[in-house]
């Protein structure tokens, strides 16, 4: 009697825990999936230009693409790899964010950021810093730090001081080519613009962020979609994490970001179909261009300008730098 109870209690056991230790074997192998990607601005950037010149963006882009696919492989979240990735970007002078922004038309620098969270819609943003080293670290901050999601102008300066976030002059936005040159020609820069980047890491989690000086001769004050949420940036686990680059306030009367989002989650869209209708047939030709990752991993990079500088990779071996359609 008493071996027969021992046996059925052992063969109950064994039933119950093969199909579980399956699913957990299962489980782990799907967790090991990741994917990035990194936009480094929409605009005009010429086939013609020097073939050095062209070689440095993309040695740029590639040892962004790699900070971040090196967090991501190695089990790091989605939001650790998009502010590495940023930050490396701000500190670039060759991108209109951080240390290479534009300039106002009185010639000085206001800088935005936004990053959110797919798991739970948590998001922070700065708006119009003037003296952030990496804006996109401070807008974490914002995130994690306090109750609430937008800093803008001397109050996100003095927040940054606060949370001891690296502080520079103004002045170190640009160098002293870069000043003459816009001192003589105020011209739009016409290479490396806003950045941004969107990760989902084995965890199943997104995170897009977006870090910009703004546009070229902008009057003082003025904000576009990189820090605001649902027009420059959104991430949202059910389906997708997005970051947008182009003329800021045609992104903000359009939603964009948040579009392809509810394109999604409420037509039933994919991915591809999502951004295919806001950046081609929303807004108008020459206004810019948007990165994605849904929640499967697909990649989108849609543009309607003559350039988007923009990088992939994943765990599947992808590794890829475009500029040009």
């Amino acid at each position: 009697m008493n071996s027969k109870f021992y046996l059925t209690i052992i063969i109950f056991f064994l039933i119950s825990f093969i199909p579980f230790n399956f699913n957990w074997l299962t489980a782990q192998q799907e967790n090991n999936k990741y994917t990035i990607v990194i936009h480094g601005g929409a605009g005009y950037f010429s086939k013609d230009s020097p073939e050095e010149f062209k070689q440095q963006y993309i040695n740029d882009l590639t040892t962004a693409l790699n900070i971040g696919k090196d967090i991501l492989s190695k089990g790091g979240n989605s939001i650790d790899a998009v502010e590495k990735v940023i930050n490396y970007l701000e500190d670039n002078i060759l991108f209109n964010s951080g240390r290479g922004a534009v300039f106002t038309s009185d010639g000085k620098h206001e800088l935005d950021a936004s990053i959110m969270q797919g798991k739970d819609l948590s998001t922070g943003a700065v708006a119009g810093v003037t003296i952030i080293k990496n804006p996109i670290s401070l807008a974490r901050l914002v995130m994690e730090k306090t109750p609430h999601v937008l800093f803008a102008g001397k109050g996100a300066d003095e927040l940054g001081i606060e949370l001891g976030v690296d502080i520079v002059p103004n002045s170190y936005f640009h160098d002293s080519t870069n000043y003459q040159d816009w001192l003589k020609s105020k011209l739009p820069k016409q290479q490396g613009e806003t950045v941004g980047c969107v990760a989902l890491d084995k965890y199943g989690n997104i995170t897009a962020g977006t870090s910009t000086g703004g546009r070229q001769n902008k009057m003082p004050g003025r904000v576009g979609d990189s820090p605001l949420i649902n027009a420059g940036t959104y991430a949202n686990n059910k389906t997708c994490g997005v970051s947008a680059t182009g003329v800021g306030e045609l992104f903000i009367r359009n939603t964009v970001a948040f579009n392809i989002s509810a394109l999604m989650e409420y037509k039933g869209y994919t991915l591809k179909q999502a951004c295919d209708e806001m950046i081609y047939n929303r807004l108008p030709e020459n206004s810019g261009g948007i990165i994605a990752i849904d929640k499967d991993g697909n990649v989108e990079m849609p543009f309607n300008t003559y350039s988007m500088m923009r990088a992939v990779a994943n765990d599947k071996g992808v590794f890829k730098i475009e500029i040009w359609k």
